[in-house]
């Protein structure tokens, strides 16, 4: 029996859509992953996914290599094919060696970028203000430091998902996972004044439950968050490249290097994995081998 790679395509990006419940962004990259694939494939004159061996899925690797990608990336296209492809053979019974004996890029080993405390401090002075605008970064950038949410969990957060009374905030993580995340007294404020003053002042007319919106009053988006938190750079005069991600990395780095447990810090920022917490303890290792290095007389 043919497999035609279209329609397995499409069964396939809506079973992780509708029942392994990944975000958006996640089937997004699935779908640029496995269409970019498919692309090749009928490049080289195959309709027929029973046809794909493992040459083909070499010289697809050595396409992306040559391409000059990161090894991340690599990693993660290969990973979206593979899987496409196991999904394929449990449905339909085609055979998946050809991906599942490619040699798997290891991806580079970077610990994670974060602020210092004094920058942080710098990041908070450089949005103080009384306008609607900077009572509403201000309150973003307490959020995002107080809890150590993703961007994209802080966009979708809804006015009745905060708690003021008990300070903590209902968070909608990874593969549609809720957890309950604490916020001290500086996010407290900072968001009673966002939600009493800044809020109202921006929203006008508009209707929507989203916490944290834009000067025209619509929902925030991720892009719109790293609008804000480059603007914050430049005013701080902090020359270091941003990423939203980067006060996630401080939040963790923070708490660890001030005496946190790791399995408290993994459950705050929804770790599935222990491991995917401990690489904030190179960071601090590190952040201690190289104060050691810069101090010490005889170093």
């Amino acid at each position: 029996m043919t497999i035609q790679p279209s329609i397995v395509r499409d069964e396939y990006i809506s079973y992780v859509q509708l029942e392994k419940n990944y975000s958006s962004h996640t089937v997004a990259e699935y779908a640029t992953d496995i269409d970019a694939f498919l692309s090749f494939i009928a490049s080289e004159g195959i309709t027929d996914l029973n046809d794909v061996t493992y040459p083909e899925a070499r010289h697809y690797a050595t396409i992306l290599y040559d391409k000059g990608l990161s090894r991340a990336t690599i990693s993660r296209k290969i990973s979206s094919v593979r899987s496409f492809f196991k999904f394929a053979s449990a449905r339909y019974g085609i055979t998946d060696h050809a991906f599942k004996s490619l040699h798997h890029p290891k991806k580079e080993k970077r610990l994670p970028a974060f602020f210092y405390e004094e920058e942080m401090e710098l990041l908070f002075a450089a949005c103080e203000g009384e306008d609607s605008k900077s009572l509403r970064d201000y309150a973003i950038l307490e959020m995002l430091y107080a809890t150590g949410i993703r961007v994209s969990e802080l966009t979708n957060i809804r006015v009745n998902d905060i708690d003021h009374q008990l300070g903590i905030v209902m968070v909608m993580g990874k593969g549609r996972k809720e957890r309950y995340v604490p916020f001290g007294s500086f996010a407290k404020k900072a968001l009673e004044v966002y939600m009493q003053e800044s809020r109202p002042r921006l929203m006008k007319k508009k209707v929507h439950d989203k916490l944290f919106v834009n000067l025209r009053g619509d929902p925030i988006t991720n892009r719109g968050i790293h609008h804000i938190l480059n603007a914050m750079m430049e005013r701080a005069s902090l020359h270091s490249k941003i990423y939203p991600h980067m006060i996630r990395h401080s939040f963790a780095t923070h708490l660890l290097s001030n005496g946190a447990d790791m399995r408290t810090v993994q459950e705050l920022l929804g770790h599935t994995h222990l491991s995917s917490t401990q690489v904030y303890t190179h960071v601090t290792k590190e952040h201690l081998r190289t104060t050691y290095m810069n101090t010490h007389p005889r170093a």
